[in-house]
């Protein structure tokens, strides 16, 4: 009631002022280079979606939302000159899609007054936000997906991975070296053994490292890729006849492009997802208001895909924190540190999420001063190559709590120390 109460008052207030300006949200995409498969579906459905605020909905509590795309190429010292550029033009919030750029980007983002959200990815100990005031990483990151990734082989197993070898695959950056710590602790506290081996950047010479699996012959591999790398390990483990059933991608190594040049050698193959997958309602109004009317992002065919899903859902989430700031400071303009207290108050619920058109589209979370992180859960989806579809194995499955929390409170405390940062929310 206080919230539609909120909404009325600031309706009211909205009519009776003046125009006012856009709400901005820069887009630090990357249609360029060896990750635009990835990039350019997450981007337009990140961009759609503020299109069908305007379209449909006359903008977000009344107020037009503008997009300004900067092409970083998925480069760190390009996403930083994008974030340089941007940041004047009344950013409220940046979501660059990079665990290098996110990096960079804390401490001028904490400097600035700008929140930061990187939906799982980038710092995964700025869950934490007794520490990190402007950055936010719900509904889940790295090592929440680590957990779930051992939690379903635990399942598969009958609860017991002792004496199991599963291999993690990883992209050699700050990316892809970021789950194994959790994983370490997750071998040791089931039992399994765990052996790592890096593929350089951007994956597309994989031959030894695809040798080296075949004569280790591990249980599972555990894949942390992005963009080329992905193609290039379904189809390497297609070469050496590794059973796909046993190897499982992250969520950012689950998308139609990472599987169909495999063809029918990918069938069968598994990945996380934080999002679920299928038709929404919310994609005949994107249809419709965005693509129909030629104002889409891209060429409209990417709609429904997996990382077109997440971008919009990305936007989805910017929106309702952005109505949630609205609705506690009283006014349809507001600035980036109402946005960021929009988005320390968010709550995502089951009605929520089906009011808007994507019922079930992730878990249920709320924001809190101290929890920036979400619930950290994840489904698991395996690849039908003749249906060419993804297909939900799971419902959203928790992490392992018990591990994760102790390596947050660990790896953000030291920062808080390093950095002479004085803890919140006490």
């Amino acid at each position: 009631m206080k919230l539609k109460l909120a909404s009325l008052a600031l309706g009211a207030l909205m009519a009776a002022g003046p125009a006012l300006a856009d709400l901005v949200f820069p887009d630090l995409s990357y249609r360029t280079g060896a990750y635009a498969a990835g990039g350019i579906p997450f981007s337009d459905g990140y961009q759609d979606y503020f299109t069908l605020m305007n379209e449909r909905d006359g903008g977000i509590g009344g107020v037009p939302a503008k997009v300004i795309e900067c092409e970083t190429g998925y480069n760190t010292e390009k996403g930083v000159e994008c974030y340089e550029a941007t940041k004047g033009e009344g950013a409220l919030i940046y979501q660059p899609l990079s665990t290098g750029i996110t990096y960079q980007l804390i401490p001028k983002v904490s400097a600035d007054g700008i929140p930061l959200h990187t939906m799982g990815y980038g710092r995964t100990s700025a869950a934490n936000g007794k520490v990190f005031e402007w950055v936010f990483n719900y509904p889940a990151n790295y090592w929440d997906a680590a957990s779930v990734a051992i939690k379903y082989l635990l399942d598969e197993n009958g609860g017991d991975l002792s004496g199991k070898n599963i291999t993690l695959l990883y992209h050699n950056s700050a990316y892809g070296k970021e789950p194994i710590r959790t994983l370490e602790d997750l071998s040791k506290k089931h039992g399994f053994t765990l052996n790592t081996i890096p593929v350089d950047h951007p994956g597309q010479e994989q031959k030894s490292q695809w040798l080296q699996i075949r004569r280790e012959r591990p249980d599972y591999v555990i894949m942390w890729g992005w963009g080329v790398m992905n193609q290039v390990a379904i189809q390497e483990a297609a070469n050496i006849r590794f059973p796909m059933e046993n190897f499982i991608g992250n969520w950012w190594a689950g998308a139609e492009h990472d599987v169909i040049p495999a063809g029918m050698a990918a069938n069968g193959y598994k990945s996380l997802n934080m999002n679920r997958i299928g038709e929404l309602p919310v994609f005949d109004d994107i249809r419709k208001y965005v693509v129909d009317a030629g104002k889409a992002a891209g060429d409209g065919s990417n709609v429904g895909s997996v990382l077109y899903t997440r971008g919009m859902y990305a936007a989805m989430l910017a929106v309702e924190a952005a109505k949630t700031a609205q609705q506690i400071h009283g006014v349809g303009q507001i600035d980036a540190s109402m946005m960021r207290d929009g988005m320390e108050a968010l709550e995502m619920t089951a009605a929520k999420m089906e009011a808007l058109g994507a019922p079930g589209i992730g878990p249920e979370f709320g924001v809190t001063c101290s929890d920036h992180g979400g619930s950290g859960m994840g489904i698991v989806q395996q690849w039908d190559a003749a249906a060419q579809k993804w297909t939900a194995l799971t419902d959203f499955i928790a992490p392992d709590r018990d591990v994760t929390a102790p390596l947050v409170e660990e790896d953000s405390m030291a920062f808080a120390k390093e950095n002479n940062i004085s803890l919140r929310c006490e």
